[in-house]
């Protein structure tokens, strides 16, 4: 085929590596030295494989930011607000665990005029945090957060409930940040008969729809592990009954009749309650838009580097995937599949590891992954909230994902290309590339535009050249690398773009995200542990 791409990789090894993780040493066979041959790329330039969302990269805020309503107002960060705003186009998903022991409980519901709270047009920007008081709530953050982990690990969880406020602040950070919002209802609340109580829905609903917030709805968080959660066991077909159900009450909605309604939010197959998902869409996929599950790669409390490195571990997610479509291709044809809920390490994440530029293989991997498989959404566990594996720290500072997000928001559009490396299976592994078509909607490049993300999880430095046909196209690059070198940049952070680390202007203004151009001709260099993004702007692919 005269236009697919054929990229030649040459990797150069360099000295051995000893990493210390958690106090151990990192085996030495993990980091041993790798010889890559010379390694073709195959692009094919003509074809789209799959067509995610626009908005295929989505973000959390977990649930338990509502644990005590006065943590809410975070939310009216204008930091945050900054940082969230550059993840637009893009569903923002409330959920988690405490969404189902929540409970709507308004203060003045029945008595208040509507749109009374300000969250449009100018107010965006009037409706401010006072800085005095964002330090304060950061603070005493830093303390909530520590025992909702400790609510975690003993599997204790406290009733919570929220009132109109919670739900104001909610769906004006959602619009004023351009962000899409899917609000997760307790599906923990049940009639003797076990099946859902819908009474506090209906109130929550009846004071959104009064509000005219537009938004979209799931039902309960991970169903499968209700009864080590709660002592409630729901089968899949009452779940599906359940959905049904509130497609029901969505329905007599004017407001709600077409809004989007997705689940179940199940956990990751596994052999155990294998079958709700099939349950599940035997009586409810006509309900939903999108079937959603979960995915992380390893348990966060005994986890080490290695894993965050390992292409062996990364590989998983492909059978998940395959699993997962399988179950859903046999009972509702056609019907798209979301990751709802995805991060790097479940348990809260890995402490010392999914906040730093280490988590990026798994992340940047992930959504080369899913799309490439057919995946319509994966959603980011979490912006902000309890946990270690967020976007943005407690002092509301971006951490590496948060950069690695924003690039390629801005640099990756919705067709996704068919890339294949054709070499040893080790070689494949170590050296990942993906391609989609350039984003023109947020970059201004040409039609035609191709963007290849890549991530080297070998030791050598990889140097890639582009095929004769493809010589006269310029490449802009932009390279991601921890701070410091070896173990210390991986473990950081912080994170380097070609070079540079990155940091906040201030509080309303994000950096300049720019990439170095490469003249025509000139190899493609991508450094050992590190991933980057190359933009060829003269592709001129008939695909995009």
């Amino acid at each position: 085929m005269a236009t697919n791409g054929m990229f030649v990789v040459c990797c150069f090894t360099a000295a051995w590596l000893l990493f210390v993780c958690h106090g151990s040493s990192i085996r030495p066979d993990v980091f041993e030295k790798i010889n890559f041959e010379s390694v073709r790329v195959d692009v094919d330039l003509d074809r789209v494989i799959h067509r995610v969302n626009e908005r295929f990269l989505s973000v959390a805020i977990d649930a338990s930011l509502v644990a005590e309503e006065k943590f809410m107002y975070l939310l009216a960060s204008p930091k945050l607000k900054t940082l969230s705003s550059a993840l637009s186009p893009g569903f923002l998903r409330f959920g988690g665990t405490k969404q189902d022991f929540m409970e709507f409980n308004p203060y003045s519901y029945h008595g208040r005029p509507k749109n009374s709270f300000p969250h449009l047009g100018d107010m965006c920007k009037k409706l401010q945090l006072p800085p005095a008081l964002e330090e304060n709530l950061k603070k005493e953050w830093s303390f909530q957060a520590l025992l909702l982990q400790q609510e975690e690990r003993k599997r204790k969880y406290r009733k919570v409930r929220f009132t109109e406020y919670a739900v104001d602040l909610l769906y004006s950070f959602a619009n004023c940040t351009g962000l899409d919002l899917i609000f997760g209802l307790n599906a923990l609340l049940r009639t003797s008969g076990n099946s859902w109580n819908s009474q506090n829905a209906k109130m929550l609903l009846d004071y959104c729809e009064s509000m005219q917030y537009n938004m979209s709805w799931e039902l309960g968080n991970e169903p499968n592990s209700y009864q080590k959660k709660a002592g409630v066991r729901v089968e899949g077909s009452q779940l599906g009954q359940d959905f049904v159900h509130l497609r029901r009450i969505l329905s007599e909605s004017k407001l709600y009749q077409s809004s989007g309604l997705y689940g179940p939010d199940i956990s990751q197959p596994r052999e155990h309650r294998r079958d709700l998902l099939e349950g599940f869409l035997e009586n409810g996929a006509e309900a939903i838009n999108a079937c959603t599950w979960h995915h992380y790669y390893v348990n966060g409390r005994d986890t080490s580097l290695e894993d965050f490195l390992d292409p062996n571990v990364l590989d998983t997610l492909a059978t998940k995937i395959y699993e997962v479509h399988k179950t859903v291709d046999a009972v509702s044809p056609g019907k798209k599949v979301w990751l709802g809920e995805t991060s790097s390490a479940y348990g809260g994440g890995a402490i010392g590891l999914s906040d730093t530029f280490a988590a990026g293989f798994m992340w940047l991997d992930k959504l080369g992954l899913s799309a490439k498989l057919g995946l319509d959404v994966i959603i980011r566990q979490v912006l902000i909230g309890s946990g270690t594996y967020h976007l943005v720290d407690d002092n509301l500072d971006p951490l590496p994902d948060y950069w690695l997000s924003v690039l390629y928001k801005r640099l990756v559009g919705p067709e996704v290309l068919n890339v294949s490396v054709l070499s040893t299976l080790k070689s494949r592994k170590h050296l990942r590339l993906y391609g989609h078509c350039t984003n023109r909607r947020s970059a201004s490049y040409k039609k035609g535009a191709v963007t290849l993300f890549a991530l080297n999880l070998g030791k050598g430095t990889a140097e890639i050249s582009l095929p004769a046909h493809l010589a006269n196209s310029t490449v802009e690059t932009f390279v991601l690398e921890g701070p410091e070198a070896e173990q210390q940049g991986l473990l950081s952070r912080s994170v380097k773009l070609n070079g540079v680390v990155l940091k906040m202007v201030d509080d309303r203004t994000l950096p300049d995200l720019r990439g170095v151009s490469h003249h025509a001709g000139d190899p493609l260099r991508l450094p050992r542990f590190s991933f980057a993004f190359y933009v060829l702007t003269e592709a001129r692919a008939p695909a995009c």
